[in-house]
């Protein structure tokens, strides 16, 4: 497949004398693997901006469950666009040259997407917790301000999870000429430093662990609780709630599989190439990042309808 270098010449090992870039290189450039990865990010990003223009256009659609679906649209963006450009870049074009602030801005950004997509989820599967359990009272229980101040809640809560990791990078010196991944990865930076970076990969693993056992346990709770409750209820609302739940549970699966994946095989001693890590960890990128999108414009009736009426206005209009 391929594998990526990120060359940092000149870096000088001394706090004050930072480098100012970061070149990457290449020893195979595939650009078959830049074309699909290419044209899966575009119809990722297309898929959220369309959901996030109807919801907002929409006053109809102004309610929590697509202000959810909204803000899970804007994360996907957020993630996806954080990392795939670069590689892109570098398998496509060759542009293996990144400047050092902008490889500290995208290791934050990568690291504020990946922690949101797990707290849009969570925060989504107890949205639909409360509507399947309180139908009655659910808009009094989530209004639109609950979620909006409850979703900025969470953005800030996942900007704490990331600044430790600027606190850690900038003050050190750095001494590896050489950057491995396809783009600025946290792991792949706190290698370069000029200390044992294994205190801070132990820092990070357990921040990880604590936002996989937080959001994937609440997830979870939640999903016993809806079925708890479906269990009492008559066949056509089973229908109805099933029906609800599997646009999430799909989600769910697309962006926690290649995680546990990766923590299964490492726990059990397989050790993976460079070329498998990069390939799995494009795969827990871009797969959520396309499949959100399009699983709740295909699944959520009040998109899917407004989608096919402006398609048929479009017909009659030839």
């Amino acid at each position: 497949m391929f594998q990526t270098h990120l060359l940092l010449p000149g870096w000088l090992r001394r706090r004050t004398t930072l480098p100012t870039c970061l070149n990457s290189g290449w020893r195979q450039r595939s650009p078959t693997v830049g074309v699909v990865m290419l044209i899966i990010y575009l119809l990722a990003v297309t898929g959220s901006l369309v959901n996030i223009l109807f919801i907002v256009s929409d006053k109809q659609l102004h309610k929590p469950m697509y202000l959810l679906i909204c803000n899970l649209a804007v994360v996907d963006i957020l993630y996806t666009s954080s990392s795939t450009p670069t590689m892109i870049g570098v398998l496509l074009a060759g542009v293996n040259t990144i400047s050092y602030v902008e490889c500290l801005i995208q290791m934050c950004v990568f690291q504020l997407g990946s922690t949101m997509e797990m707290f849009s989820l969570t925060i989504m599967a107890f949205d639909r917790l409360i509507a399947i359990i309180y139908p009655l009272r659910y808009h009094s229980y989530l209004t639109n301000t609950r979620i909006m101040v409850l979703t900025y809640i969470l953005w800030i809560v996942a900007s704490g999870f990331v600044a430790p990791l600027l606190a850690i990078v900038v003050p050190l010196p750095h001494c590896t000429l050489r950057l491995r991944y396809t783009f600025c990865d946290a792991a792949a930076v706190l290698r370069t430093l000029c200390v044992d970076p294994e205190k801070y990969f132990n820092q990070g693993a357990s921040r990880l662990f604590f936002l996989l056992f937080f959001t994937f346990v609440f997830i979870c709770l939640s999903y016993c609780g809806i079925l708890f409750f479906v269990k009492l209820s008559s066949n056509n609302d089973r229908m109805k709630m099933g029906s609800t739940l599997v646009s999430h549970l799909i989600c769910v699966i697309c962006l926690y599989c290649p995680i546990f994946l990766h923590a299964i095989l490492t726990r059990f001693g397989v050790v993976l190439t460079l070329e498998e890590r990069q390939g799995l960890s494009i795969g827990t990128i871009l797969g959520p990042s396309l499949v959100n999108p399009f699983v709740y414009f295909l699944r959520t009736k009040e998109i899917k309808s407004k989608i096919f009426k402006i398609l048929r206005k479009a017909n009659t209009a030839r």
